[in-house]
C-alpha cells in the first residue's frame, strides 16, 4: 500500500463519516462571532481528529514493521482485504449486532459524557480536545486506515499515512461543520460499498505482492536484507 492511498481513503472514507459523527459535527459550538473565529475553531476541531490519527498511524506503523521483518506484513493485507469485503456482504442485522456490543456501548457513553462537558466550554481548546475524542471512536473507515498504517514499511510513514487519511477527510467535514450535513444520504449509501469494494481490492493486491508497482511491490528483498542487519 502506498503511503499516498491515506488521502484517497480519506478523501472517499469522509462521506461515511458525515453519516457516522454528522451529528457530533455540527453540534460543535460556535466559539466567537466573526467568520474567522467560527473557521478558526473549525480547523482547530479537524486538527484535532488528524493529531489522534497521526498517534494511531504511529503505534500501528511500529507495529507493521515488526510484522514486516518477520514477513507477516503481506498476509495482513490479504486479511485486511477479505475482512472488508465480508463486511459488505453482511446482512444488515449481523452488521448491528457487530458495531454494537457492550464494550462499544461503554466507550461510546463515556466520550459522550466527554463530549457534553467539553461543548459546554465553548472554548477554542475545548474544540481541538473534541476533535481528538471524536477521533478514538469506533469507525469502519478509521479501521480501514489503520490497516493501511501496518503495511507502512515504518512508524514514521505510519504516522504520516493517517495524517493523509485525516486531511482527506477534511475538506467534507469541515463544510460539514459550517454548512451542515450537505451530502445526500441516497448518494452516500451508495458511495460507500462502492469505495470500501475498492479499498479491499487495493489490499488484497498489495498482499498478493505481485510486483507491480504502487499496487502491489514486492517486498521480500526487503525483507530478507533489513533481517540480515
Amino acid at each position: 500500500m502506498e503511503i499516498w492511498t491515506g488521502l484517497l481513503i480519506g478523501l472517499f472514507g469522509s462521506l461515511h463519516c458525515v453519516g457516522m459523527c454528522g451529528p457530533i459535527v455540527m453540534a460543535i459550538p460556535i466559539v466567537g462571532e466573526t467568520w474567522i473565529k467560527i473557521f478558526t475553531g473549525r480547523i482547530l476541531y479537524n486538527a484535532g481528529r488528524i493529531t489522534t490519527y497521526a498517534l494511531m498511524g504511529f503505534l500501528f506503523g511500529l507495529f507493521g514493521k515488526q510484522l514486516r521483518l518477520i514477513g507477516l506484513q503481506q498476509y495482513i493485507s490479504l486479511i485486511s482485504g477479505g475482512v472488508i469485503l465480508v463486511y459488505l456482504f453482511l446482512p444488515s442485522s449481523l452488521k448491528n449486532k457487530v458495531a454494537h456490543t457492550k464494550v462499544y456501548a461503554v466507550f461510546y457513553d463515556r466520550l459522550k459524557i466527554y463530549f457534553g462537558k467539553l461543548m459546554a466550554r465553548k472554548s477554542v481548546v475545548s474544540l481541538y480536545v473534541i476533535g481528538i475524542l471524536n477521533g478514538l471512536l469506533p469507525c469502519g473507515f478509521v479501521y480501514v486506515g489503520i490497516a493501511g498504517a501496518l503495511t507502512m514499511n515504518t512508524p514514521a510513514e505510519g504516522a504520516i499515512y493517517m495524517a493523509l487519511f485525516g486531511l482527506g477527510t477534511f475538506p467534507v467535514m469541515f463544510i460539514t461543520a459550517t454548512l451542515g450535513n450537505f451530502i445526500h444520504i441516497k448518494l452516500r449509501k451508495k458511495l460507500i460499498p462502492a469505495m470500501a469494494f475498492l479499498l479491499a481490492l487495493l489490499f488484497i493486491l498489495r498482499g498478493l505482492n505481485l510486483g507491480i508497482p504502487f499496487l502491489s511491490p514486492k517486498i521480500e528483498k526487503v525483507v530478507h536484507s533489513e533481517m540480515r542487519h
